[in-house]
């Protein structure tokens, strides 16, 4: 119940304030402690995605009863980087599990996904040839999220301009790529 009112309270004053968006929840699991952006500030809901899932849907709930849609993020998991993605490119390639995927397909099976929010993160196999990161990917926007996981609302990107894209690809060919991979909504 405090969660619940907490959220309430979060998305009235939202709404009062006249935004019709709340990029959160964050559905990544909190599998590494060491986490340096997701655990280090409290920023996940837990390790199970049980638990994940529970709060999220609690978050989703109360801002849409309150006319604020809301955006998962970071696809495909941001828990067990070791690294953050504003300071530079993130390979989980070692530390990334399949079931950092359940929060967001949960949710999405569920039609609890406004929004999808990608994260700046390489991995193999997921986001496909060339170290594109998930975010610029279209083997994780089109082919894992939309045709995989059936998503068919709005994918919006991490904040393009952080070091992890800018440094590399530079904030305009980075949202050319991001658009041409599926994304909907570049983020800078």
């Amino acid at each position: 119940p405090a969660a619940e009112d907490a959220y309430e309270a979060m998305a009235e004053g939202l709404a009062e304030l006249g935004f019709t968006i709340n990029f959160g929840p964050v559905v990544d699991l909190a599998v590494n402690p060491r986490n340096p952006v997701i655990a280090r500030f409290g920023r996940s809901f837990g390790a199970t995605p049980d638990k994940v899932v529970r709060y999220a849907e609690a978050f989703i709930d109360a801002h849409r009863d309150n006319g604020v849609a809301t955006s998962l993020k970071h696809f495909p998991g941001h828990g067990s980087s070791t690294a953050d993605s504003h300071e530079g490119a993130i390979d989980l390639s070692e530390t990334w599990h399949r079931r950092e995927l359940t929060p967001f397909a949960s949710l999405i099976a569920r039609d609890l996904a406004d929004t999808v929010m990608i994260g700046h993160l390489e991995l193999d196999g997921v986001t496909g040839p060339g170290a594109l990161p998930a975010s610029l990917s279209p083997v994780t926007i089109t082919e894992l999220l939309r045709n995989t996981l059936c998503f068919g609302g709005l994918v919006i990107s991490d904040d393009l301009a952080m070091d992890a894209i800018e440094h590399h690809w530079g904030t305009p060919e980075a949202t050319r790529l991001m658009i041409e991979a599926g994304g909907d909504i570049a983020l800078i």
